[in-house]
């Protein structure tokens, strides 16, 4: 069932059409999910896929999202398409709407969850990843909405998700640009969805913000060995993505997944803010290795195990 989409337009077989895959109720609400071929996104993919939702998934790799397309295919039997993309490139977001529309397919839900981090000193970060946190985080998620939000507008329906963080709620030193991307998307996000809904858009826009999670994000911004991830709690992925799916189907606005989130959320209104960088500041700190006993995939592969 899945099918490609290439840069160079290639010419593709013809499919059935999602509602006639055959022992599947389809959702009519097709999702595009970005950063789809691990992590929080992957499983988001996955939670649409068991509700019936059709599919478009985005990431950098072909090869990678062609795996995970035949993954929940076998798994959930619903249509799914790949779209193999560098986000970070100023173009990427208009080729991905010009390809999805060319095969004639209405994006109902945009998933705005593709991004990354890295840790340091701010004087010791090269600023090509500063950058390439800003255009991925910040960037790519205003180019994608300002591709897909002005039809949802036009229909007078749609969803957006996007994926922002309890780091987005306060000051991060050593993962202090991490921290303002995710603020933009808190802050900006809000306001979207108060214009939408002031102007009977029917358009919902819901920010997911999830506290420390199991994914590659920990093994890629070089926090493994950090009290956020050895001491912390740390959720599933998969349980993320099940909050965010749900919170994005009853439109709301913000979601936050676990108590302790949830309270470190509400610390907010009680710490200074200068009191805030510091609790982040000795959360992002190393940990010795005596006290190291975590390893990236635990929390993730106990959670698919308890599902057997």
């Amino acid at each position: 069932m899945t099918r490609s989409l290439r840069q160079n337009n290639e010419a593709q077989p013809k499919r059935a059409s999602p509602d006639s895959i055959k022992g599947k109720i389809m959702n009519r609400e097709t999702a595009l999910i970005t950063g789809s071929s691990s992590g929080i996104g992957l499983h988001l993919a996955h939670e649409f896929a068991s509700h019936g939702h059709p599919l478009v998934l985005v990431a950098p790799v072909l090869s990678e999202l062609q795996d995970v397309a035949a993954d929940i295919e076998s798994k959930h039997n619903v249509y799914v398409d790949v779209i193999a993309k560098d986000l970070e490139k100023e173009n990427a977001a208009k080729e991905i709407f010009a390809e999805v529309g060319s095969r004639g397919t209405r994006i109902d839900i945009l998933v705005n969850n593709a991004g990354h981090g890295f840790r340091g000193k701010s004087w010791e970060i090269p600023i090509e990843q500063d950058i390439s946190m800003v255009r991925l985080n910040v960037e790519a998620v205003l180019r994608l909405t300002k591709c897909f939000l002005p039809p949802m507008v036009e229909r007078g329906s749609g969803r957006i998700l996007n994926v922002g963080s309890v780091a987005g709620f306060n000051p991060g030193p050593l993962l202090n640009v991490y921290h303002a991307t995710k603020a933009f998307v808190n802050s900006w996000s809000e306001a979207l969805a108060t214009e939408l809904k002031d102007n009977d858009c029917g358009v919902t826009v819901t920010t997911l913000c999830p506290g420390p999670t199991d994914t590659d994000f920990f093994p890629k911004a070089g926090m493994v060995e950090t009290r956020a991830f050895q001491k912390a709690s740390v959720s599933a992925p998969q349980d993320v993505a099940k909050a965010g799916y749900e919170g994005l189907m009853d439109g709301e606005l913000f979601v936050v997944p676990g108590m302790m989130n949830k309270a470190l959320v509400a610390s907010r209104r009680i710490l200074s803010e200068g009191a805030q960088a510091s609790l982040n500041q000795a959360f992002y700190q190393k940990v010795p290795p005596e006290d190291q006993k975590r390893e990236r995939g635990d929390f993730e592969n106990a959670e698919v195990a308890s599902q057997r």
